[in-house]
């Protein structure tokens, strides 16, 4: 299988087999520096690919959600916000009782959530 496919494809499907594994959450650059994860970076890389192909980024968002850790499946989750709002709520209601927990950064602040907890939350904004 290797080398089938585009260029894009390979890469998109790279950044969700990143996301699926995560087991930190982070939107922005963490720590004293700043600096941006590896699964921060394929979040966004995932993002941007949204417009161009939403198609295939849902296939790889509802793999996430299906495989991936709880940090995985929150992002997956929060991408969703993007494509399909009502999946997404559905999504969020179906992991708000999920007791798993997963890290979170906002900044140099490092935490431990629920993914139950995490999920309640992003209810409650939407």
């Amino acid at each position: 299988m290797f080398g089938i496919g585009k260029k894009w494809e390979r890469e998109l499907g790279a950044a969700a087999d990143t996301l699926a594994a995560a087991d930190t959450l982070a939107f922005g650059g963490v720590g004293i520096a700043g600096t941006l994860l590896p699964v921060t970076e394929a979040y966004e890389q995932i993002s941007a690919a949204l417009d161009d192909h939403p198609e295939e980024v849902r296939r790889q968002l509802d793999r996430v959600l299906a495989d991936g850790t709880p940090a995985g499946r929150a992002y997956a989750a929060t991408l969703l916000e993007r494509v399909d709002p009502e999946a997404a709520r559905a999504a969020w209601t179906s992991l708000r009782d999920d007791p798993s927990e997963f890290t979170t950064f906002v900044g140099c602040v490092m935490d431990r959530e629920t993914l139950g907890t995490y999920a309640s939350r992003r209810l409650a904004a939407a």
